[in-house]
């Protein structure tokens, strides 16, 4: 939609409220998550401190570094993810939730319903993806 008016989006207020209630578990769950990750990253740095610091000859030495390298792996893709919950959120209090920011047209609710942050419409998704 670029350069044009937003458009709001024909879903019920109903569908709505269901919508927003998903939302808003996926990011306490998410929020949660962060948090764990965020404490398991502090266990590998404490672990790291209390051992040999040597990754040559530590044989834990790898394992701590493939388990801190995933963990931080995760948890930028989850602070992403978290983003594209308050985004989500942020248009439904605009009224722009659930229209295509790329051509304008509503996301059908069955997408949203499985991808309640998606931004595109099933068609202009699929051609980004190309």
């Amino acid at each position: 939609m670029t350069g044009t008016t937003a458009q709001t989006s024909t879903l019920s207020a109903e569908q709505h409220t269901m919508l927003r209630g998903v939302l808003v578990a996926d990011r306490e769950a998410t929020e949660a998550l962060i948090a764990r990750l965020i404490d398991d990253l502090d266990s590998f740095t404490d672990a790291r401190k209390d051992g040999a610091t040597d990754d040559e000859h530590d044989p834990e030495g790898p394992t701590l570094a493939f388990e801190r390298s995933q963990s931080t792996a995760i948890l930028e893709q989850t602070r992403q993810h978290f983003a594209q919950i308050e985004s989500a959120m942020l248009r439904l209090d605009e009224g722009t939730f659930g229209v295509c920011v790329t051509c304008g047209k509503d996301i059908p609710f069955a997408r949203l319903e499985v991808r309640p942050y998606s931004t595109q419409c099933v068609a202009c998704a699929s051609k980004a993806r190309r």
